[in-house]
Formats: structure tokens, sequence, C-alpha cells
């Protein structure tokens, strides 16, 4: 079906068709810059017009046009690259009269280079006296309004590459996400950690519970899983003598998207040896406070309409405290499953047919009632074995040396200290596949590769995972996981 062009798309490719015909290649080649927006400003200085005047400062540019007033022989006109925009002046007399005529049929989100010295106008905004004008690219299609950009917020995402243009905000985000993964690296590798990478191909499901993308290998003729987790292959090392180790990567879970959930997401792993769960409670504490201060240089967060303090301690609350904080149930006295469904019935709980014992509904009953209201960060810990597969096993086995970190009723992250014994990683792994048969889709299967691992003996650890996107969320003040991913998974444009 052929394509439908608006008048001003017809307008742009018939421009464009003009400069091939005048030998002007439409769509570019490569232009040698000097300078960007930034280091033009920054060499303009506090020089005044007069000073500028007497240095002649050359730069050589270049960027996208997102504003022009034409003058008659002499007009302004503003370009953008990655570092923000700068002020340009060109006119007849500077460039001559073929030049000017070629820059007047330019239009917004044209690419074009400029060569020249800075100056500052009469108000003192930085700017480029052009003496040579080069085009580079042709836009075909216009930009949004100036004022309004892309609205719709479902166009903004489908669409990045419009919303990285008109939008500061999403550019800042855009490069801030890089910032902050190279100070995670940093930090990490500063204390002795070293980062792999592990196969996005699993054979066997397993180091977290979710549901799978399943994918097929048409060599080996049997399908694979998509990694839920980096936890199984970064705890083989720790048996292989990487002592300190992780991971940050793409993982892929099969359910729902919302404003806290994308099918792909990345997150980091750490391991360490010969520590427990008290090192991850420091290690989690104080790499947000060092994250806080090296990219927005304060420890006071906001995060939509409340402001989170990473500087002070982050609380910590056993989770059968704060379910009996909330609803007044106090689940250590609660030892039968019987007993825990006839309370979960009294307070209007849902009790799924897979789950078998007390622990799954305690759990319910923190995220019914409790997960909501943490909003300063929150180390909930001690979680019940049932939905710990894991995790070691605390004093009171019924529940685990574990613990989620929660901000503003976000999970971030997620600790353990970690299971090493392989006869009791077997009972879990089993326990698992029971509630499998049960109708529990995110059960973890049976993992014999890694038993075997823990049988040649893996030492004491504490390991965590942390979401990265949600702590980039915290990071630049956003409320919505799309904002700080590029391109999120999105349903269909209908």
């Amino acid at each position: 079906m052929p394509r439908e062009f608006s008048d001003q798309e017809l307008v742009r490719r018939a421009k464009a068709q003009r400069l091939s015909e005048n030998g002007i290649d439409p769509f570019g080649e490569k232009f040698v810059r000097t300078d960007n927006s930034e280091t033009i400003k920054n060499k303009a200085g506090e020089f005044t017009k007069e000073e500028l005047e007497e240095k002649a400062l050359d730069v050589k540019t270049a960027g996208r046009i997102m504003f022009i007033r034409i003058m008659g022989k002499a007009s302004f006109f503003s370009i953008q690259d990655q570092q923000g925009q700068i002020q340009a002046f060109i006119s007849k007399e500077s460039v001559g009269e073929e030049t000017y005529d070629l820059f007047k049929t330019a239009d917004l989100g044209d690419i074009v280079g400029i060569e020249g010295t800075i100056m500052r106008t009469r108000t003192g905004e930085v700017t480029v006296k052009v003496k040579t004008y080069t085009h580079i690219v042709k836009a075909l299609k216009p930009l949004p309004e100036k004022f309004h950009g892309l609205q719709d917020v479902e166009e903004r995402y489908r669409r990045r590459y419009v919303d990285l243009i008109m939008n500061e905000s999403s550019r800042h985000v855009a490069l801030t996400r890089p910032r902050i993964i190279r100070e995670i690296q940093r930090f990490l590798d500063d204390r002795g950690f070293v980062e792999v990478e592990t196969s996005m191909l699993n054979s066997v499901l397993g180091g977290a519970t979710a549901k799978p993308f399943v994918t097929h290998h048409n060599t080996l003729n049997r399908d694979f899983y998509l990694r839920i987790a980096t936890e199984l292959p970064l705890k083989r090392l720790l048996v292989g003598g990487i002592e300190r180790v992780y991971e940050i990567g793409r993982l892929f879970r099969n359910e729902g998207m919302s404003t806290r959930h994308n099918p792909e997401f990345t997150t980091i792993e750490a391991y360490q040896a010969y520590g427990d769960l008290e090192d991850m409670f420091e290690l989690n504490e104080s790499l947000f406070r060092h994250l806080a201060l090296k990219i927005t240089g304060d420890t006071k967060l906001p995060w939509g309409d409340v402001v989170i303090d990473v500087g002070a301690p982050f609380r910590r609350v056993a989770m059968v405290d704060l379910v009996k904080e909330k609803v007044g149930v106090d689940f250590r006295e609660v030892h039968t499953f019987e007993e825990a469904k006839k309370i979960a019935e009294k307070h209007e709980v849902y009790v799924e047919k897979h789950w078998t014992g007390v622990g799954h509904i305690l759990n319910a009953f923190f995220e019914e009632f409790c997960e909501q209201d943490l909003i300063q960060p929150t180390f909930v810990y001690g979680h019940p074995i049932e939905i710990s597969p894991l995790a070691k096993k605390s004093v009171d086995p019924r529940y685990t040396e574990r613990f989620e970190l929660f901000v503003k009723a976000n999970e971030l992250a997620n600790a353990f200290t970690e299971l090493n014994d392989p006869l009791d990683q077997y009972e879990r792994f089993t326990a698992q596949l029971k509630a499998r048969e049960l109708g529990d889709e995110e059960a973890s299967e049976m993992d014999e590769d890694f038993i075997e691992a823990l049988e040649y003996g893996m030492p004491p650890a504490g390991g965590i995972g942390i979401g990265i996107d949600r702590l980039i969320m915290l990071l630049t003040n956003k409320t919505s996981i799309r904002e700080v991913i590029l391109f999120p998974t999105m349903r269909d444009n209908k």
C-alpha cells in the first residue's frame, strides 16, 4: 500500500530533490567538529562582547536546527547536539549570497554544520557568528510543535527518537543512566568485586520466582529459557573460586507491564564469599548513598510527591513484625496451614491453590497490608522459607536470612545469606517441583548441576540483587519505569 505524505512532508521531499540536483547530498557525509555547544559556552566564559570580538575564537560544530528567525539579509538560528543548544548568527555578508539562500531553505529538524567565531548578542547570549555553513542532513518529517512536543505519553515511548530531540528531561535520563551504571561498577570494583557475563539462554528455570520466556534452539532441537535471574551461574563462580563477583545484565520475565514492570529489565547481582546478610545490609546502604552523592550531589532525593532520605540509616524490620503492627496478627504464633487459612479468610486475603505453608499466607498479608506504606528506605527481613528457596534458614527454621529493600512501596533490592548446603537445597528444589505440580507457574525447576556444584563446596556468602531500572527511577525522579528504559515494551498501536 503506497505511503501517504502530509503537505509539509511533500515540501521537504521536494527540497531534498533540489539539493540533490544542485550537487548536495541531502543525507550528508562526514563532518569534523572541533567543538560542541558546551565547549563553545565554556570558551566564551565571562568574556564581554568586546573581548570576544577581539579574541576571534574559532569554532566548528554541528547539530539539529531547533529554531530559525529569518530577518532579511541576516538571521538567527539555534542548533542542538548531545550537550545542549547553541545560537548561531548568519548573514549574507558573512557567508555569501548562494550559501545564505541555501540556509533559507532549511527546515526545523535539519542537521547542519557551522564554522565561525564566538560572539555575544546585545542581550549577552553566547552565539556563533557563522562564516561557513554546511548542509548535512535533510529531515523529511517535521518535528512536533515546539512548545508541546509529543503530548501522548504512549507516543513518546514508541518514538523515543523524537522524544529525545524534543524533551530535555528524556535526554537527561538517557545520559544519566550510563553514568549510574559506571558508578555502580566503580563502587564494586573498588571493593574487589569482579564483573562477569553469563549466558542469557538457560536450560533449567531457576534463580528467581517468575514466568519465563521460552525460545527454541534449532541445532539442538530443544527449548531454552531466557534467563529470569543470574543467581545460579554466579554462585557456581563462587564455587570455582571467584570470591567477589557481580553481573549487570538484562533479565526477561513473561509477566505484566506497569509503571514498575517491563518484561525485559536490568539488574545487578553481586555475591561475596565469606560474607552474610549483614554484609549485604551494609553494601546496599553504602551503594545507594554513594550513588546519590555522585549523581545528584545530595542524599535527599525527590521522587514524585515525596523526598527520599538515603543519608539516614535505613530502617530494619521483620516481616512478621510489620504484619503484626498493621493487622494485629502475630504469625510467629500461627503453626498450621489450616489456622493460617482461617486468618486469611477472616481478613479477605486470597489463598492460591498451590500454597502449602503458613509462610505463603504471611507474605500475602505483607503484600496486601504493609508494602504500600513503606516510603522511606526500609529493609524488610525474615522472609518465610516457602518463598525463599535459595536463602539460608534462620535460627527459627520457618524463616530465612533474607531481606528486601522497599522505597516508596517499590522493591529495589533482594538479598540473602546464601544457601550453600546441597542437601537442604535439594529439598527446597523438590518443594518447588511440588508447587509446580499444584499449579505454580513461577516455581523453579530442579537444577541437578547446581546441586552438584554445591557438593564441591561453596563458601558461606552474602548475595544481593538490585533492580537497576527502579534505582534509576529514584535517582532521576521518574515514577514510571518506561521513562528510564529507552525502548520499553509496548502494546500494539491500533
